[in-house]
């Protein structure tokens, strides 16, 4: 089956992207984005500064059937010419896992054709082979508004969690100053243009975890830093917000190098590579768009020979593409799902 063509339709919905894509997989293992269409919903939550599950489980369940038309018809498709049809199943908001899941089992028995029911966060692992044509081994730094995680990332199936945050995931962080400061939401963008503009070394704020031996994060101490910081200095002033935005980043990017520095260490010892050695470091998730952080995790790969790899920031958000690709992946190696796969609002990927 390695050398057949499979053309995939995926359904993604588990937060505030409602998303549908075609992934073709050509004979020759190459990936083709036939089609990929997003309906965000950032004007629905944006007034309450983060995502309301219930509005966003009625907004995919508004906008699903009206994106999959549309992505049959920017492939210039039909049903009967797909292969395969793959959802996200989990980790995710309930509510939206089931829409899209619900979507996808349906189309799959209304129109005969295999159902994968998909990991949100293999996804994310997987996007590299889409974008860049790379398969396992590597080492994964996963970091969204719902997940920080690094994971070596061995074959297909074959995950294991190096480190995790012990509370806020990072993208989580970076909407919660946002939102502190005013600036918009999501939050992520808005931090980065105001750090652009800002002096990184005019706030002293912590760097948690620095320095451990294992790899976790820790992002709750930052965000309540941030947080006294903003209240000695009221009335805040523009000036101060670029400031207090540019020491944050600083912050939170030397968190993530110096986690992602150990579990290159140990990434080596337990594959047993050669200091000397190249290997593929790949950031995923929407936190991965942020070129400050980008930066400074290229400069750390150069260092330790680690090539870094960042597929395109529309493949880094929620999308349906990363997950075609992920159920065209698990399809090869025989797995396909009953229609009785469950939604899941959790579901490690290292399980």
């Amino acid at each position: 089956m390695s050398d057949k063509e499979i053309i995939c339709l995926g359904l993604e919905s588990s937060c505030d992207d409602t998303a549908a894509a075609i992934v073709k997989r050509n004979a020759d293992g190459s990936a083709e984005i036939l089609a990929n269409i997003i309906h965000t919903q950032t004007d629905v939550h944006a007034p309450f500064g983060g995502v309301v599950p219930e509005l966003a489980a009625r907004a995919h369940i508004e906008y699903m059937d009206v994106i999959v038309e549309q992505t049959l018809k920017q492939a210039n498709l039909n049903y009967s010419q797909l292969d395969l049809v793959s959802a996200t199943s989990g980790p995710g908001l309930l509510g939206g896992v089931i829409v899209g899941l619900m979507s996808g089992k349906a189309i799959s028995l209304a129109h005969d054709l295999p159902f994968v029911a998909v990991n949100h966060l293999e996804g994310h692992a997987l996007t590299a082979g889409l974008s860049d044509g790379l398969s396992p081994p590597y080492l994964l730094l996963l970091i969204s508004g719902g997940h920080t995680q690094i994971l070596q990332v061995n074959a297909v199936g074959d995950y294991q969690l190096l480190g995790s945050t012990i509370d806020d995931a990072i993208g989580e962080a970076f909407d919660k100053v946002a939102k502190l400061l005013g600036l918009g939401y999501p939050g992520g963008p808005f931090v980065e243009a105001y750090a652009k503009q800002g002096d990184p070394t005019r706030f002293k704020l912590p760097r948690p975890m620095k320095g451990r031996k294992n790899c976790d994060f820790s992002f709750s101490g930052l965000k309540t830093a941030v947080l006294h910081a903003a209240k000695a200095i009221q009335p805040i002033s523009e000036q101060d917000k670029y400031d207090i935005c540019a020491a944050f980043q600083a912050s939170a990017a030397d968190c993530l190098a110096d986690r992602v520095k150990r579990a290159m260490l140990l990434y080596r010892e337990d594959r047993n590579i050669a200091e000397n050695e190249i290997c593929n470091l790949i950031i995923a998730g929407g936190v991965a768009a942020n070129k400050a952080i980008a930066k400074k995790l290229d400069e750390l790969g150069k260092n330790h020979n680690f090539k870094l790899i960042v597929p395109p920031s529309n493949l880094c958000t929620d999308n349906g593409a990363m997950i075609a690709w992920a159920g065209i992946t698990q399809f090869l190696k025989g797995n396909v799902s009953p229609l009785t796969a469950p939604p899941k609002a959790r579901w490690p990927l290292y399980e």
